[in-house]
Order: C-alpha cells, then structure tokens, then sequence
C-alpha cells in the first residue's frame, strides 16, 4: 500500500521513448566534438612533432642569439672609453664621499659639502699641472741642451770611439737631438700635441660633472640599488653593500696618507740634494703618481731621477740610491701598515689584482683593482664561504 500523504509511483516511460530522446543529443555532441578537437587524419598525412623541437630550429635560435650576443658586445666596445669615464667618476665619487660625510657631521648640507670637497680636489689638480709643465718645458730643454756634452763624454771610452769612426753613431745622434726632431717626434707635433690636450680636457671636464652628479646623488643611487635585491634579502644586501663602499672610501684614504708620505720625503730629500728650484714641484709629481699602485711610485721616481741626471750625475745618482732606499720603505712598512687599517686584502692578491687590472686597462684598471678585489673577497667569505659552512 501507498504511504499515507506520499506520491505515488511514476507512471513508467517506455525504452523506446528514451532513446529516441537521447538520439539528438548525442548528434549534437558528436558533432561539436568533430568540429573542435583536431584530426589526426588528413589527406596530407600524419602532422610531425612540433618544430621547437627539431635540430634546425635550435641550430637558428642559437645562431640569432650568438649573433645578438657580439653585436651587443661591439657596441659595448664602441662605448667602452665612455664606460671608462663613468666608472671613474663613479669610483671618484665613493672614494670621496667619506670626506662630505665628515663635512656633513660638521654641520654643512650634502650639496654644499660635494661643491667644497670638489673645489678643493680642482685646486690640487690645477696646482699638479702648475707645477710640472715648466718642470718638464725647462728640463727637456736642459737634455736637449746637455745631451751633446754627454756624447762628447762617451767619446772617451777607446770602444766607443771605435764605432763612432766605424759608423759614425755619435755624430748622427748629436745631429738628431740639436734639429729638434726628437722632442718633434716625443710629443708627435704642435697639431697631436694640441688634440691630446683637448681630449683630456674634454674627459676631465666629463668626470668631473659625473663626480658631482654621482657625490650629490649617491644615498638615493644606494637605496635603488638595494631595492633590486629580494625584500627577504635587502638587509643583508645593504650591509655588504655599504661595506664594499666603506672598503673603497678607505683605500682611497689609505693612498692619500701614502702619496703624502711619498711627497714629504721626496720634498725633503730633493731639498737637501741640491734640487731646492723645483723641489716642490717634483715632490707634488711623485705625490700624485704614487697614487698609482705598483708602478706609482716607480714612475715618479723615473721623473726626479731623469731631471737630477740632468741637472749633474752625483745628483741622478743620488736620487737613484734615495728612490731604491724608500721605495723598499714604502712597500714592506708605509703600504703595508696604512692598508691594513682600511682595506683588509692579503698582500699577495694585491699584487694579483693591480696586474691584472693593469693589464685590462691600463691605469685606470690599476687604481680600481685593489678596491675590485677587496668586495670580491667580502662577497666570498660572506656568502659563499657562509653558505658551504651550513651545508
């Protein structure tokens, strides 16, 4: 019997009827599935695999990407003295930004604190170049002047004589140094002369704007530099970061305090041997230069040298004995010392860096070198090294 207040049983549909219900449907979805899903039959055959996947096309991505690759290296190399340039200010710019720091402690605003400690490094520049072109016009002079005597002096020796009545060799170099042809040849003619120096007036002008760009602007480059670190990451970053800047901040014055050693005892020395007329000229030469790591010091001792052996040769000689004496000083104690305070690189790896850098670009490689090798070996024992020890 029924349950009382329920419905009855559903009048039955006969099998029929449903299949003829569900016979429409089914075309419908046959057909939509036809015209969708792709045929893997067709009258040209069978489709292959897909094409990324063939040896031609990774032979071509990998030719368009290595062609890509050098000609972006050319244009890179096409730029490259401007690349130069910018990297130099910018290292200028950190090596002097501990100096506004400390004008900024002292109560002056970072623009005014940039133009002081820019007119100041101008006003040592200009007094380099005060001082040694009439260093270098009068004793090139003084050569070209005394170099004659010095042959007639070699003429001495029976040896030499000999080959100079063989092949008349003095005669001819007496010859070439009075016409003026070598100092025509040393410095290339008035017109090479000329464009040399408009070209290093151009470039210095170029650094020294970026100098000033990069010292005003340098806490805002740092905080969008950080900022491309991942944000789990960027304390970390910013620590490292400041303490590369710190490193070359301290090299920078580190090569300062020996630069000075370098020229108060030059000045000193020069003083006492005779050379009191461009005593203080030479002593800011061999200040500057010695800035240069490895050969710094080496050239500037060439210069004083060159100029006392034309003066007299006790002088040369003296200043050859001198230069030997404090450059021993210089690298075993001065350098050594003053360095460790601020730059902590092993002594080896900073005869490494300064030739390879000095190999790569000349100068401006030597200078930026020891700085270079002093954030590598922070990266290194901060991250790798940190990293291998929690494995």
């Amino acid at each position: 019997m029924p349950r009382s207040g329920g419905r009855g049983p559903s009048p039955a549909v006969p099998p029929e009827d449903v299949a003829a219900e569900k016979q429409p449907k089914d075309a419908e979805a046959d057909e939509a599935a036809e015209q969708t899903a792709p045929s893997s039959l067709s009258d040209y055959g069978e489709p292959g695999p897909p094409l990324e996947h063939s040896p031609f096309y990774i032979g071509l991505t990998g030719g368009i990407g290595f062609v890509l690759a050098l000609w972006l290296g050319q244009q890179v190399l096409h730029i490259g003295s401007v690349l130069i340039l910018i990297v130099v200010a910018l290292f200028l710019a950190v090596g002097l930004n501990p100096a506004v720091e400390l004008l900024m402690r002292r109560g002056l605003r970072r623009s005014h604190a940039v133009v002081v400690v820019i007119v100041v490094v101008l006003a040592a520049l200009g007094l380099f170049l005060v001082a040694i072109v009439p260093v270098v016009s009068d004793q090139v002079a003084s050569i070209t002047k005394n170099a004659p005597g010095w042959l007639d002096d070699l003429t001495h020796n029976k040896q030499i004589q000999d080959l100079n009545d063989k092949y008349d060799v003095i005669t001819k170099i007496k010859k070439y140094i009075s016409s003026g042809d070598l100092v025509s040849q040393l410095f290339g003619g008035a017109l090479n002369v000329g464009i040399a120096v408009l070209s290093a007036l151009a470039n210095a002008f170029v650094v020294v704007v970026l100098t000033l760009y990069f010292l005003g602007s340098l806490p805002t480059m740092k905080r969008a530099a950080y900022s491309l670190a991942p944000a789990s990451r960027r304390p970390r970053v910013t620590k490292l970061g400041d303490q590369i800047l710190k490193n070359v901040g301290g090299y920078v014055s580190g090569a300062f305090v020996v630069a000075m050693c370098a020229g108060i005892s030059s000045l000193v020395f020069l003083l006492i041997a005779g050379l009191k007329e461009y005593a203080v000229a030479l002593a800011i030469v061999v200040a500057l230069l010695d800035v240069i790591p490895m050969i710094g010091a080496t050239l500037g001792a060439i210069v004083v040298c060159a100029i006392g052996f034309a003066t007299s040769p006790e002088t040369g000689i003296a200043c050859v004995i001198f230069y030997i004496v404090y450059q021993q000083l210089e690298n075993y104690v001065i350098y050594p010392r003053v360095m460790s305070r601020s730059v902590d690189i092993p002594g080896a790896v900073t005869v490494i860096a300064a030739l390879v850098g000095a190999a790569l670009l000349g100068v401006i490689g030597a200078l930026l070198a020891i700085p270079t090798a002093a954030a590598i070996l922070l990266i290194i024992r901060e991250v790798y090294v940190r990293r291998q020890d929690n494995l």
